[in-house]
């Protein structure tokens, strides 16, 4: 089981990026758009890089939602290699049959 700071920390990462979303999209729409000139743009970086780091989406990173453990995640079941082994070995997953010989 990962630390519970840590799994609040990622939570407060994923509210950051959702509330500033929008705003980042636009701003970083105007900082690439080619037609306007430098100083508009040069402006909008400025008003980019002052928004808070944890705002952005490159910093979430994914964890399994049963134990909060960052490594070996599988995307699609939203879990650890750990727990979809425990819960496969349980009978828990539809179809997931627990290799032995």
């Amino acid at each position: 089981m990962a630390k519970k700071a840590m799994i609040e920390r990622e939570r407060k990462r994923q509210r950051l990026v959702a509330r500033y979303a929008a705003r980042r999209a636009a701003l970083k729409e105007i900082a690439n758009n080619q037609d306007l000139p430098m100083e508009e743009r040069f402006k909008a970086r400025l008003k980019l890089a002052k928004l808070p780091r944890n705002s952005s989406a490159t910093r979430l990173h994914n964890r399994c939602q049963l134990t909060g453990r960052p490594h070996a995640y599988y995307r699609k079941m939203k879990i650890s290699r750990i727990a979809l082994r425990e819960l496969g070995s349980n009978g828990q997953i539809p179809g997931l049959v627990k290799s032995s010989w």
